[in-house]
C-alpha cells in the first residue's frame, strides 16, 4: 500500500491508529444508542459504515484519502467490534448473557485464523485494493443480514436489570479499576499480535520457530474459551479474570528464563489469557453492574483499551529493539498489576 501510494510505511500505521482513536472516542456514544434503540437496528449500520470506509480506502489514492477512509472505517468500529456485540447480548439476555459472550468470542476466535491467509491470498491474486472491495461486499452481503435478523432487546425488565445482585460499593472506583484492567490486557494483546514473532525470535528462536509457535496463539485463545464456556460459566467471571491476567507474566517468565525452548509454551499461554481475559470484558462488567445501560458503560471501561491499543505497536517496538526479550518484563509487570487490581475489587461474592 505504501509502495504504491507514494508514502511512508509509517503513516499506513498512523492512518490505521487514528481510526482505532475515533472508535475509542466515539465508542460510549454507539453503546448508548444500543441501550436505547437494540444492537438490531445500530449493528446493521456499522456494517454499511464499515464497508464505505473499506470501499474508500480501497480507492485511495494519498495521504489525506488514506486517512479520511480509516476515520470512517473508526466510526463504523465504534459500534462494531466487541463491545457492541457485548451490549447487544446483555440487551436480550440481561444477565444471562455470559454464555451467549463466551460463544460470541468462540467463532469471533478464528477470525485471524481465517481471514488474514484469505486477505494474504487476495492481495497476492487480485490486488490490495480488490481485497478491501471483497471485504467491503461481505459486511454488506453477510453480516448487515445476521445483524438485521437479531432479536430486539428486552425492556420489560430493565429496572430490574439496572440494580444487579452483586453491585460492589465504590462504583467509580472499580469503573476505574477494570478500565485500567482491559487497557493492561489489551496493550500486550495489541503488541504481541504485532510483535510475537520477532519477540520469538529475540530469545533465540528461528524464524521458522517463531512462526510456528505464534500460529499457536489462535488455537489456544479458542481452546481456552471453550473451558470456559465449559467449565468456568458457573464460577464468578473475576475469578476468570485473575488467572487470565496472570498467564502472560508467567508466559513471559518463562520465556525469558528458559529462551527458545519456551517459544511454543509462552505462545500458548500468553493466547490462553488473551482468550479468555476477552470474554472477562463482557462478562465482569455484566456481573458485577448488571445489564442496565451496559452499551454506554462498556463504551467508557473499553476507550482506554483502545486508546492503549492504538499506541501499543509503536512503544513496545521502541522496547523490544532496546531491551529485547527483556521488553517482555513491561507487559508482565501490567499483567501483574492487572492482577492486584483485580484481586481487591470489592466484589462480593454470589
Amino acid at each position: 500500500m505504501a509502495a504504491e501510494l507514494g508514502i511512508a510505511t509509517a503513516w499506513i500505521f498512523t492512518a490505521f491508529s487514528a481510526g482505532l482513536l475515533v472508535s475509542a472516542f466515539l465508542g460510549p456514544a454507539a453503546g448508548r444508542l444500543i441501550d436505547v434503540h437494540g444492537g438490531r437496528r445500530v449493528l446493521p449500520v456499522s456494517n454499511v459504515v464499515i464497508a464505505a470506509g473499506l470501499a474508500l480506502l480501497g480507492a485511495s489514492s494519498g495521504m489525506v484519502s488514506l486517512f479520511a477512509a480509516w476515520l470512517v472505517i473508526g466510526i463504523g468500529t465504534s459500534a462494531g467490534l466487541y463491545e457492541a456485540a457485548f451490549a447487544t447480548l446483555a440487551g436480550i439476555y440481561g444477565r444471562d448473557a455470559r454464555r451467549a459472550i463466551t460463544g460470541i468470542t468462540l467463532i469471533a476466535g478464528f477470525a485471524s485464523t481465517v481471514c488474514w491467509p484469505l486477505s494474504a491470498y487476495m492481495d497476492v491474486t487480485i490486488g490490495w485494493r480488490a481485497t478491501c472491495a471483497v471485504w467491503a461486499a461481505a459486511h454488506l452481503v453477510i453480516g448487515m443480514p445476521i445483524n438485521a435478523l437479531l432479536p430486539p432487546g428486552r425492556s420489560a425488565d430493565k429496572k430490574a436489570e439496572a440494580a444487579p445482585d452483586e453491585a460492589p460499593p465504590g462504583r467509580l472506583l472499580v469503573m476505574i479499576g477494570l478500565a485500567f484492567v482491559f487497557a493492561a490486557a489489551w496493550f500486550c494483546s495489541t503488541a504481541m499480535a504485532a510483535h510475537l514473532p520477532r519477540v520469538l525470535q529475540e530469545s533465540g528462536a528461528s524464524l521458522a520457530a517463531a512462526v510456528a509457535a505464534s500460529a499457536l496463539v489462535g488455537p489456544a485463545q479458542v481452546g481456552a474459551r471453550v473451558l470456559e464456556f465449559w467449565l468456568m460459566r458457573h464460577v464468578h467471571p473475576i475469578v476468570s479474570a485473575r488467572i487470565a491476567s496472570l498467564a502472560h507474566p508467567v508466559g513471559a517468565a518463562g520465556l525469558i528464563a528458559v529462551g527458545a525452548p519456551a517459544a511454543s509454551p509462552f505462545a500458548v499461554i500468553h493466547g490462553a489469557g488473551n482468550g479468555v481475559m476477552t470474554i472477562a470484558s463482557g462478562a465482569l462488567p455484566l456481573a458485577l453492574f448488571g445489564a442496565g445501560g451496559f452499551g454506554l458503560r462498556q463504551g467508557f471501561l473499553m476507550a482506554p483499551a483502545r486508546v492503549v491499543s492504538a499506541s501499543a505497536p509503536f512503544v513496545f517496538d521502541l522496547l523490544l529493539a532496546r531491551y529485547g526479550t527483556a521488553s517482555l518484563t513491561v507487559t508482565a509487570g501490567l499483567g501483574i498489576a492487572a492482577f492486584v487490581v483485580l484481586m481487591v475489587l470489592p466484589v462480593r461474592k454470589a
